[in-house]
């Protein structure tokens, strides 16, 4: 085989894959805070494209009035694609709702980025 149909062999099979490799990359599942504090459970709502989130468990020194009000609620609902692998909308927090943003880092990590006026407040996820 030439090098140039070995190149386009290889890039074929690249592409061929790429899918393959979108389809692995996914929020669907359920997620804890690295600080252990609390647990939610991700999935595809509304058109099957927006993404939610239900705060499904607090550890016992989380469960304060605003967050206990929270639970088994969804804190995420609706947000909409914004690129791939993120999605931007409402976030309930601490008692407040905020503009957010998701971002699925890689398998394993997500990201929320959540800000009320000027104050922002990272927080992120392993999945579990």
């Amino acid at each position: 085989m030439t090098m140039f149909k070995t190149i386009a062999a290889a890039a074929f099979a690249l592409c061929a894959a790429a899918p393959a490799f979108a389809q692995d990359l996914t929020p669907v599942g359920t997620w804890q805070t690295t600080t252990g504090e609390s647990r939610y459970s991700v999935s595809y709502c509304g058109d099957g494209t927006a993404l939610c989130a239900k705060l499904i468990w607090l550890r016992k020194d989380a469960r304060t009035p605003e967050n206990l009000a929270l639970l088994n609620k969804h804190v995420v609902q609706g947000a909409r694609s914004t690129g791939a692998n993120k999605w931007r909308g409402t976030v309930k927090y601490d008692g407040q709702t905020v503009s957010g943003s998701v971002t699925l880092v890689n398998r394993n990590k997500m990201s929320l980025r959540g800000c009320q006026l000027i104050a922002c407040q990272n927080v992120d996820f392993v999945r579990i």
